[in-house]
């Protein structure tokens, strides 16, 4: 079998021209193997002539006249002495129960594999070809053909005997005969025909193209694809002919079918057979001596290429020169191509040897993929055919690709593929953890080892952190950050950092990874000590994280030395965990950092920090006097005196100004605006908030004798204080910067102020005049009044039940109704009436009674 598979190399690799041994990448779409067994006994002392292919077995003839059934191994099953000469052909019917012979010295036997009965026959001149009916075994009239000089049809008759019919003469010897469902294509010396049996008519006669080349020596070669389907190869011609139905309007004298030439093309070298494999055609071919297209040692071994035919034309698929036993000595008559449809198999039959060619299945595929190291190819390939192979298969050609990567040097590429490669085979796993630190490449493969439900030995995760530890602390503190900590011996852990530390007590990295690994140990306040030494952010998402706030309560001053707006906004967030009181105690000698604490959360409540207020005043006096006066103006807890004083002290004009406003003593903060800040817009807005007459007169008199205060006043007091007033009391002579432009703004504005007056009245007036009309148009509007209105006084219907007498009734625009002999008197004005229900609503309770007992 090793010579098979040796063969079977050497044929699906050597090529019939040079040009295409380049292409080495391009796969082979068949395998070949060498049929051996009983075979290759029968032709050390026999030669092949003929074989025909079943789904059950094979059915091979020799020169010496036997027939033998072979196994698909090759192995012999059954052997026929038909002839002392050689057989000519052998034929099945479609279930393999009948077989046809024929011989070189006229003997025709057809018989039942499992009976002897049926056709033994000599015949006085060669007989060429044999086919039975495809359904000979069901038929009962058992119908098959022979060939010689002519094509005779044999089928029995009703009284048992067999019946002979000629199809065919005189053109020369049958050469080869195909039958299918109804239709036998047979050829001779002038082309090939093609009879249909179920009409007795012959339907066409496709001509021989080359006739320089000797029939005998350049055999047609015949196959059907399907019923309907012929395909025809002669010399260097091949035709596919489709059998079709004719147009019943057509016919008249001609037969019920037709045949078309669909495709029709000439090939490099002579044919020798012909099978079809899909849409493709596998192709037979003979290369004589002298072609050109081949160096001498190759010349003569015979082809077997896939081609795809086209309507003008064929494209070459793959092509195989194959090396068969003695095929120096073979011709192109010497060469058959016989295929099993279900399997799709191909025999290669020769004199001296028989090779079977199937289609590569995805197993030779990976196989090829390996063999060219495409690796990763072959092993996406093993995965999409998991559900077809064993797993350890699988693994097999992983491992391979993965022992190429290390071989190649590339070993992150080795290690990323031992996850999809060992899966869940952890001794595999700690194997190749073994080898990558062999060549010192653990850490490329420490990123991919297994962390999940399934993992490896403690121990194997503690070497490499070891490792990790001695040569890159780097690398280490990720695999510490990356790996839970249930992988290994914490402890361990802890030691091993700890002693390196003794070597480089200040490495922050070291610390950094330490303080981890005491968090996964759940030792907390060890880790809360290094990160506030390191002053390092995550120690904020440690405390929140397990609820460390019992633990910095005496780190206060720590956590915000790091940030202080972080660390307050943790302690504001979780004061129910650390007390106000506990961080103003804590920060009691860092005043900086209890005025930062206060301040915010004086923002978030101005309540909650009240008795605090006092001490916030000179902590923002200190060091955040901007907000000082925003503090004084919302705090309504800090005692102003104690304000005052500090603010006097530090000589805080505006904030003092504020607090003397705020305690009442405003002539004096008016007096401090004027004299400490000299600035009259400020006056003028002070003196508007308080909108007190005296304090504009205190504010005229500071500025009478001060011309730009005056000027400020001219441009500003219009609309609050007489103008008037203020220029009265200008002295003389006094030069006021821009006066005349002052004056032209004063009457300017009160040009504004009469228009705006002017513009109101005028308002006004189309608003009553709209009301009025309004009122008007309401009270002429009928009122409805019908039997369900009652009177207002009596309370009886308004309306009489009978209409026809007279009748006196009084609505009014209230929509309260009276009787007219129910309504009382009217008042004190001749001739108006008015409701007395809503008169006396406006004078008070008890009136409207009153009024009715008038």
């Amino acid at each position: 079998m090793a010579e098979v598979e040796e063969q079977g190399r050497k044929l699906s690799e050597e090529s019939t021209d040079e040009s295409e041994e380049e292409d080495t990448e391009e796969e082979p779409k068949l395998k070949y193997e060498r049929l051996t067994n009983g075979v290759t006994e029968i032709l050390q002392k026999d030669a092949a002539s003929c074989m025909t292919v079943h789904d059950k077995f094979l059915a091979l003839g020799t020169h010496f006249g036997k027939v033998y059934l072979l196994d698909i191994q090759g192995n012999v099953t059954q052997k026929f002495e038909i002839s002392p000469v050689k057989i000519n052909q052998i034929s099945l019917d479609e279930s393999g129960d009948h077989v046809g012979i024929c011989s070189e010295d006229g003997k025709v036997q057809v018989f039942g594999l499992y009976t002897r009965e049926g056709f033994h026959e000599n015949f006085d001149c060669p007989i060429k070809v044999v086919a039975l009916h495809p359904q000979f075994s069901k038929s009962n009239n058992k119908q098959f053909v022979t060939g010689g000089n002519k094509l005779s049809l044999y089928e029995r008759n009703w009284l048992n005997r067999w019946k002979t019919s000629v199809l065919h003469e005189g053109e020369g010897n049958i050469t080869n005969v195909k039958w299918r469902a109804n239709l036998i294509a047979w050829a001779n010396n002038l082309g090939v025909k093609i009879y249909d049996i179920s009409s007795k008519q012959r339907i066409t006669n496709v001509l021989r193209d080359n006739t320089s080349l000797r029939p005998d020596m350049y055999p047609c070669s015949l196959c059907w694809k399907d019923n309907t389907t012929l395909i025809i190869g002669w010399g260097a011609s091949v035709k596919i002919c489709v059998v079709k139905e004719r147009d019943p309007t057509e016919m008249r004298d001609l037969p019920s079918r037709y045949v078309e030439i669909v495709s029709a093309f000439e090939t490099e070298f002579f044919i020798s057979g012909l099978a079809p494999l899909a849409d493709q055609l596998v192709t037979l071919y003979y290369v004589k001596e002298n072609s050109e297209h081949m160096e001498e040692e190759f010349r003569t071994r015979p082809r077997l290429d896939i081609i795809q035919p086209l309507p003008e034309g064929c494209e070459e698929i793959s092509s195989d020169a194959l090396t068969v036993r003695n095929f120096q000595e073979n011709q192109c008559r010497d060469y058959r191509l016989e295929h099993s449809e279900g399997e799709s198999l191909f025999y290669i039959i020769s004199p001296k040897d028989i090779v079977v060619a199937k289609e590569r299945d995805q197993d030779d595929h990976i196989d090829w993929l390996l063999e060219k190291k495409k690796y990763e190819e072959a092993l996406m390939a093993a995965e999409i055919s998991f559900k077809n192979i064993k797993r350890h298969d699988v693994q097999k050609i992983g491992m391979a690709y993965i022992n190429h990567l290390v071989e190649r040097g590339d070993y992150d590429a080795a290690a990323r593929k031992c996850q999809k490669v060992l899966g869940k085979n952890m001794d595999l796993w700690e194997n190749e953890v073994y080898r990558f630190k062999t060549i010192g490449q653990l850490k490329a493969i420490s990123q991919y080892l297994p962390r999940g439900d399934l993992r490896l030995r403690p121990a194997i995760y503690e070497m490499i952190l070891h490792e990790f530890l001695k040569t890159d602390y780097e690398g280490f503190a990720t695999l510490i950050r990356e790996w839970p900590g249930e992988l290994y011996n914490n402890m361990a852990i802890v030691q091993a950092v700890n002693e390196h530390l003794k070597k480089d007590p200040t490495n922050s990295m070291l610390l950094t990874t330490l303080a981890e690994l005491y968090t996964y140990d759940q030792r907390y306040d060890r880790a809360l000590e290094i990160y506030l030494k390191l002053r390092h952010k995550d120690v904020y998402q440690l405390i929140h994280k397990h609820n460390l706030f019992s633990a910095i309560k005496d780190k206060i001053v720590l956590l915000m030395d790091f940030d202080k707006e972080k660390a307050v906004d943790m302690l504001l967030d979780n004061d129910d965990k650390i007390s106000m009181d506990k961080v103003v105690e804590e920060l009691k000698d860092r005043p900086e950092l209890l005025h930062v604490y206060l301040h915010k959360l004086f923002k978030r409540d101005h309540h909650k920090g009240q008795k605090y207020h006092e001490r916030q005043i000179s902590l923002y006096a200190e060091f955040d006097r901007p907000n000082l006066l925003p503090f004084l103006r919302e705090s309504m807890h800090c005692p102003l005196e104690k304000a005052l004083e500090i603010c006097q002290q530090r000589h805080f004009v505006e904030e003092t100004v504020f607090l003397l406003s705020r305690m009442g003593n405003c002539r004096r903060a008016l007096q401090m605006i004027m004299e400490e800040l000299a600035d009259v817009d400020k006056a003028i807005e002070f003196a508007k908030e308080q909108d007190d007459r005296e304090l504009w007169d205190d504010l005229i008199s500071y500025s009478i004798d001060k011309p730009p205060f005056i000027t400020g006043l001219l441009n500003n007091i219009g609309t609050h204080v007489d103008p008037i007033l203020l220029i009265h009391r200008i002295k003389e002579g006094m030069e006021i910067p821009n006066l005349r432009d002052s004056l032209v703004k004063i009457l300017q504005d009160y040009n504004l102020q009469i228009l705006l007056r002017e513009g109101c009245k005028k308002i006004l007036v189309a608003d009553s005049l709209s009301l009025l009309q309004r009122m008007h148009r309401t009270q002429k509007r009928g009122v409805r009044v019908d039997e369900e209105n009652i009177c207002e006084s009596c309370h009886t219907p308004i309306l009489p039940s009978d209409t026809a007498q007279a009748f006196g009734v009084v609505v009014f625009h209230c929509r309260h109704m009276f009787h007219k002999e129910c309504l009382p008197s009217p008042g004190n004005i001749p001739g108006i009436q008015y409701c007395n229900i809503c008169s006396a609503k406006r004078r008070g309770p008890g009136s409207g009674i009153l009024e009715m007992k008038k």
